[in-house]
Order: structure tokens, then sequence, then C-alpha cells
């Protein structure tokens, strides 16, 4: 048998998210879909193999060690994933359902195809290969021929906001997941470590709303508040006098400082400093200066709108505060509306009134939008991987120039006085 997480056309709906990382590494609640399809995977004894956008593909064979080489044998069932499932525990166990199905069949949400498991003899042949067009084919005629539908539902991210929104549901069930992990023990009431997490001394914990999980050597500086339910990833940094609040979601190595409140933030990002960050979503090697905050409330009081390439987007949410792709950076004391989007690579300076494209020099308050060349943020990925003992590849580069050019329509569309 053999399991397949695939990549569909509304990927790039996901921008700025998507563009460095495949759709299944988006951090939600503390998972990652390929954790859970990893988990899988090892519980069935299958193979897992993922589908994604060719400049992603050097990238997942180096960095994703769960996946195989395609299965040859067609006379076993396959259970097939979209990426943008929500990687919740709830979408696990309804995996896990429906990969012990027998018969053909398939989970719809919203127009899209979210699983399905095709029996071996079925009309549908599953391509053999790792060919995105051949996988965007093979989807299309599935949902033009619809096999038999499953009660099962599986949400799937639409849009960015709806990363931060499901955050905010799944949580809470997550960690508690997580704590079932043998070697994790109770620190302070409601606070959990795993080997090599500290807690300082004098912090304070609230955890009413749910528990605070501390992962392996994941440390919290003294006079700190953790307000459940909150994730520290491996190796993530508290520094002393932080606040910690509500759905709080750190991936490994980070460093963490000021407010943080109800928001996803990818490995490698630096919050180091005071400021606040509310109910937002961060990549990955982002490093915010000192004073750096954002907004997460209108002055209305009313739901926030995201603007996504011109459509304006509802996201029934009163708190949401902005969306960060990778190697973005601020400067000091910059301030950032609510409901904005920042593109990757880019670098922002004073008040953030607008999105902003990615690979672009931001400083609209004083009249100059330019662009960054890509070999500029070549540079910048070398010096930041040298300082965290990372070694910067071929395909690290590869990535950063295809991601360039993958957003150049945001430059020539965002409407700002670009100097190029």
């Amino acid at each position: 048998m053999e399991i397949v997480v695939f990549e569909d056309d509304y990927v790039s709906r996901l921008s700025p998210i998507t563009i460095g990382r495949p759709a299944y590494a988006i951090s939600c609640g503390s998972f990652r879909l390929v954790d859970w399809l990893a988990r899988l995977s090892r519980e069935n004894n299958v193979r897992l193999r993922g589908i994604v956008r060719p400049h992603l593909a050097a990238i997942q064979e180096l960095d994703y060690q769960q996946f195989t080489a395609p299965a040859n044998n067609s006379n076993q069932p396959v259970l097939i994933v979209n990426a943008r499932v929500v990687p919740s525990v709830a979408a696990y166990r309804s995996l896990a359902r429906f990969l012990a199905e027998k018969q053909s069949a398939a989970i719809y949400e919203n127009g899209s195809l979210a699983a399905a498991l095709i029996a071996p003899g079925s009309a549908a042949a599953v391509p053999a290969d790792n060919d995105v067009n051949s996988w965007m084919k093979f989807v299309a005629g599935l949902l033009s021929n619809r096999l038999p539908r499953v009660d099962l539902h599986l949400p799937l991210f639409e849009y960015p906001h709806d990363v931060v929104r499901h955050n905010l549901a799944i949580i809470a069930e997550s960690i508690e997941f997580r704590l079932k992990e043998n070697g994790v023990k109770e620190i302070a009431p409601g606070v959990f470590a795993a080997p090599g997490a500290t807690l300082g001394q004098y912090c304070v914990s609230d955890t009413s709303k749910g528990p605070v999980l501390l992962d392996e050597g994941a440390t919290v500086g003294p006079y700190s508040l953790l307000r459940g339910p909150a994730y520290l990833g491996k190796k993530a940094r508290v520094i002393e006098h932080s606040a910690i609040k509500d759905a709080v979601s750190l991936g490994h190595t980070t460093k963490i400082g000021g407010e943080i409140e109800g928001s996803i933030v990818e490995p490698y990002t630096n919050k180091q400093h005071h400021g606040f960050l509310g109910h937002s979503y961060l990549g990955s090697w982002i490093n915010l200066g000192a004073g750096t905050s954002n907004s997460d409330l209108k002055n209305t009081y009313g739901h926030v709108k995201m603007e996504y390439r011109g459509e304006q987007v509802p996201t029934g949410m009163q708190f949401f505060g902005c969306i960060m792709g990778d190697y973005a950076k601020t400067a000091i004391n910059t301030g950032i509306f609510t409901g904005k989007t920042i593109g990757c690579c880019s670098m922002l300076y004073g008040f953030v009134t607008t999105n902003v494209p990615s690979f672009v020099n931001y400083a609209r308050l004083f009249g100059q939008v330019t662009e960054l060349p890509p070999e500029v943020m070549v540079a910048t990925q070398q010096r930041m991987f040298t300082r965290r003992d990372v070694q910067q590849r071929d395909c690290d580069i590869a990535l950063l120039h295809a991601m360039y050019d993958l957003t150049r329509h945001e430059r020539q569309l965002a409407g700002e006085p670009l100097a190029l």
C-alpha cells in the first residue's frame, strides 16, 4: 500500500506561506500534515510519497526523509491526500479510518478533493511517477468522475488566514495528544516539559484554557507569563519578561521575546525583543527588529477582511494580525497595520499600511519602495545560516531564485512606484 500527498492548483492561493515550502509543511496547532502522514505510514507499514511543485522537488528530497520512491506494485491500494488538509488530530483519525477502507471512495471539501482511496483494479490509474502535471490531470479526472463519497470531514486551508483560524481551534487538542508521548513531565501546574526543557525562575502560568508544553531543549527565561494552550518547539528559546498567550505555536530553534498571542512562528525565526505579535503567522528565517508590533484589531471592532491579489476576502475573525513570508525582516519600531500580508524576502521600515510584495525594500512612509535582487537575499541567507550552524546548499540558493521569479507578478501589480 502507499500514501501519496499531493499539491493541487489552489496551493498558490496560500501565498506567501507556500512560496518556499510545500503545503504539507505548514505548521498549525503545533503539527504539520507531513507529521501525521509519517505517523500513519509507520503505523501501517506503508510507503509515503510527496508530489510538489517543481521548484520544491530538491528541497523535498533532502529535507523530508519521510518520503520514499514511488511504489511499483499496482495491485496495492493507494491513499491520496491533499497537501492543504488541516493537520488536526481529527484529520489524523479520519485518515486512519479511511485507510482501513477496502473500496474506492473519496472525501470532498468545497469542490476540492481532500482525499481518495484508490483500490486495486480501479478505473482510475494512479500515476507511477512524481510529475506534477500528471497528478493534476489525475486529480481533475477524479473530480469530474466522482468517486463514492465517504462520510468523513477533512477541512482544507483555502486562504492564508485559515492557518491562524484553524490554529486557534485545534491547538489545545493537538497539545493534549502530544502529552500522551513518553518522557513528558509536569514541572508546574498544567506546564509540561520534554527532556532538556527548562522553566526559569518566577514564571507565572495560567493553564485554565489549555496546557503548555515545552518540547525537547526548549527554554523559558525568568519572569515570563505562559498562558495556555501553548507549544514551544524543540530548542525554542523564550527570553526573560516575555508573555506567551492563548494558542501560540513556536517552531523549533525560534527565539521569542515581548508579547505574542494566538500566533504561529515557523522554525529559525527571531522575535527576540519587546513588541506585540497577535493572531499572526510568521514563516521561517524571519527577524523582527526591536519594537516591531502589529495590530490585530480594527478600530471599528469589526471583522477583518484580507486582500489577496485584488480580491477582498472576509476572515470572519475579529482578531487577525498579519501573514509574513519566509526571510522577511523588519527594522526597529516597525508598525504593521491590521490584516496585512508581507511577502517573502522583503525588508520593512516604518509603518506598513498596505500589503507588501515579495523581494522589496518597503519604506512607504518615506516614499521609497524598491526591489531587492535575489543576490542580496542569497548573501543574507548565507550569513543567517552561518549564525545557526546551518550549511547553505545549492538547492537553498536555487530556491531563493525560484521564489524571486515566482513572485515577479506581485511587484508588477503592487501599484507602488518601485525603483528597479
